[in-house]
This record gives structure tokens, C-alpha cells and sequence, in this order.
């Protein structure tokens, strides 16, 4: 899929990653600082990428995990510092809820620190016990 705004750009293709910049990028945020790029690329690899481009530059990106039917995560959803404030990263929002992967009962996210954003969007916070299983050495 291809969503088209002035001189920006959202596309599903994943040969428009640019794993380098989502690398470098990734590792800026609170919550990706220390992911190894091996594990970025298997994430993606196995997950669905909206990349956000301003003409040939990548400059945001989220990734949707999903089974297709009942359930989509959407995670490591970001635009660059530079480009904040344009309304992009509520664009970003409004295509990744448009994607297919989406139209499912269930959408799930995780934040910190932009609850507003979401919150645009009919996302609340919902008390629920969440387990954690310890990852394998």
C-alpha cells in the first residue's frame, strides 16, 4: 500500500526500509536503545513496516505484528526529530489504522510518552495483568 501527502509518503513495501536509519533511530528511543541490529532485522523481517519518506528520505517508520485476523501490535512507531510537529506522526497513525493488517478486533499499543497521540485515535488505557515470560539464554 501507498499513502501520498505535499512531498511526503507512507508505503508497506518492505524494500524501501532503510534498515540504517531505523537502526540509528531505534537506538535513540527509550525503549529500542539497546536492541541489537540482528534482532531489528529479524523484527522486521517477521512484522509489516509503514516507512514514512520525505521524497527518497526516510524520516519515520512503524511496524504492525499481526495473525490477520483477531490481533495487530503496533510497535516502534516513530518520525524523526526534525520532522515533528507537521503532523506526520498523526498521519503515520491514521495509515497504520488503514493498513489491512489493522482490521482486526483487537489493536494494541504500548507507550510512554505520547498517550495523547493515541488517544486521537480512540486508543485508552485499560488496566490488565500482563505476564512476561523471561527470554531464552
Amino acid at each position: 500500500m501507498k499513502w501520498e501527502k505535499e512531498n511526503y509518503w507512507i508505503t508497506d513495501d518492505p524494500t524501501a526500509v532503510n534498515l540504517d536509519f531505523v537502526t540509528e533511530a531505534l537506538h535513540s528511543t527509550y525503549w529500542a536503545k539497546e536492541r541489537p541490529r540482528a534482532t531489528i532485522e529479524k523484527a522486521f523481517a517477521h512484522s509489516v513496516a509503514l516507512s514514512l519518506f520525505d521524497q527518497d528520505t526516510q524520516i519515520g517508520m512503524a511496524r504492525i505484528i499481526g495473525d490477520q485476523a483477531t490481533f495487530a501490535w503496533i510497535s516502534d512507531v516513530f518520525v524523526d526529530p526534525v520532522y515533528r510537529g507537521q503532523g506526520l506522526g498523526k498521519w503515520l497513525v491514521q495509515c497504520i489504522l488503514e493498513h489491512p493488517l489493522c482490521d482486526v478486533k483487537i489493536r494494541l499499543l504500548a507507550t510512554r510518552d505520547a498517550q495523547g497521540l493515541y488517544a486521537q485515535f480512540g486508543f485508552t488505557s485499560k488496566a490488565c495483568m500482563i505476564f512476561q515470560h523471561p527470554m531464552k539464554k
